[in-house]
């Protein structure tokens, strides 16, 4: 594996959460900065071995916004 894809969408209780794409990888925080983190702990824990480790870690943000017309 060469990629690994994790959806990251803002939590309504605050923060933020993301799952991987295709693979049982989920983690949240409550910064950006430290959902990198987390997400980087979370692959690491995830692929034991470091052969199998992805080689880029891509986060999709998903944004939902409201405007008034």
């Amino acid at each position: 594996m060469t990629e690994i894809v994790f959806q990251v969408e803002e939590d309504p209780d605050g923060g933020y959460t993301a799952r991987a794409l295709g693979q049982s990888v989920f983690t949240e925080a409550d910064t950006v900065e430290e959902l990198r983190e987390k997400i980087r702990e979370a692959v690491t824990c995830h692929f034991e071995n470091p052969d199998q480790r992805p080689k880029v870690i891509r986060l999709h943000f998903i944004r939902d916004e409201v405007i008034a017309p």
